[in-house]
């Protein structure tokens, strides 16, 4: 049993130092966590920033979903939100993020769906793009 556990030490200290090799750029970096990670690693800082206010549901790093719960502001207490966000890719490109929207408005038989409007879609995704870029160029404020 010495064997393997000595073996896996060796090979964790390999794979340690192959991972550090990579040049200093942010986009290295970004491949090396995407890999780890699965999806792009600016896309997937940048979503969760973006959905900060939502309570999350699912993340899911390999895959590349997050899911939010419903949300409702105290503003429309009878109207309330859910994303889907797919990450679609490991490099940072403007078609490798999608969002799907889901609304619900309260009724006289409880929760009922309601249309989303597709430019919150759009807004959404191009709010997370914004953010990944500000992660990549180092405008972590």
């Amino acid at each position: 049993m010495s064997k393997f556990r000595a073996l896996a030490a060796v090979l964790g200290a390999c794979a340690l130092t192959v991972a550090g090799c990579s040049s200093s750029s942010r986009e290295s970096e970004a491949d090396t966590q995407a890999t780890i990670v699965g999806v792009n690693a600016f896309l997937w800082r940048a979503t969760l920033d973006t959905v900060d206010f939502m309570p999350l549901a699912s993340a899911d790093p390999q895959g590349g979903v997050i899911i939010t719960d419903w949300y409702s502001t105290p503003e429309t207490p009878d109207e309330r939100f859910k994303l889907t966000v797919y990450i679609l890719d490991t490099r940072l490109r403007a078609d490798g993020v999608n969002v799907s929207a889901f609304r619900q408005v309260r009724g006289a038989t409880g929760w009922e769906d309601a249309a989303v409007s597709p430019d919150t879609e759009i807004q959404l995704e191009n709010a997370i793009l914004t953010r990944a870029r500000e992660l990549r160029v180092g405008d972590f404020s």
